[in-house]
């Protein structure tokens, strides 16, 4: 496909993964002011389900324009994982949310606030790395910020799995039970949703080493 290289690319893939990026940046900072502040729950997680939907719609962009473009700047199932990535990235932290909201549970443990600053941290790592992909130049920004975000989501595990070894610790009547229960469901949403970013990681750093 000689002539491929002389037709026009759409570029504007890369705007849609810094929308996107920028709005897990966003999803991720609520949850994090949810858990931290935690107010006026209802309208804040309906906020996140704003933004999760607007997740979705980018990712709609990002499919349609595949299926308009002959000539795409990275290859097409590249930008398909990364588009995917992103959106269930966003995903994960709504779930967190939704379940917050749906359990009614008390003021979040600190397992549950520092996981969430971890998921933030995450979210505005990959707000600075994903622009960085237009320029090739980048390449080792964007390689320390993929090892930044993998060893956050390490020290995730760290925090998720000593949340578990006391998570029945003064559990005594079946109300403590239950709510520990709920306590370690949403553990494990917000572990999961640690893991959805580094999946974005993953992701970015492939197109890099290919792209090199």
């Amino acid at each position: 496909m000689v002539l491929a290289r002389f037709l026009p690319r759409d570029e504007k893939f890369y705007e849609y993964f810094n929308d996107a990026a920028r709005n897990a940046a966003e999803t991720a900072q609520l949850l994090v002011d949810l858990v931290e502040h935690y107010e006026d729950v209802g309208p804040k997680v309906q906020r996140l389900r704003d933004l999760e939907h607007r997740g979705d719609e980018i990712t709609h962009q990002v499919f349609n324009a595949l299926n308009r473009t002959f000539v795409t700047p990275l290859d097409r199932e590249d930008i398909r994982d990364l588009a995917s990535t992103l959106d269930d990235f966003v995903d994960a932290i709504e779930d967190v949310a939704r379940r917050l909201w749906l359990y009614r549970l008390p003021a979040p443990t600190e397992p549950a606030r520092t996981l969430a600053r971890i998921i933030g941290e995450q979210a505005a790592l990959l707000a600075e790395m994903v622009p960085l992909l237009e320029r090739t130049k980048d390449r080792d920004a964007l390689m320390r910020q993929t090892v930044a975000i993998n060893r956050l989501e390490n020290e995730a595990d760290d925090v998720f799995y000593n949340a578990l070894a006391t998570l029945y610790d003064g559990a005594t009547d079946i109300p403590a039970v239950i709510a520990a229960i709920r306590w370690g469901e949403i553990y494990q949403e917000l572990e999961d949703a640690t893991d959805r970013a580094e999946d974005v990681a993953n992701a970015v750093e492939g197109i890099v080493l290919k792209n090199a």
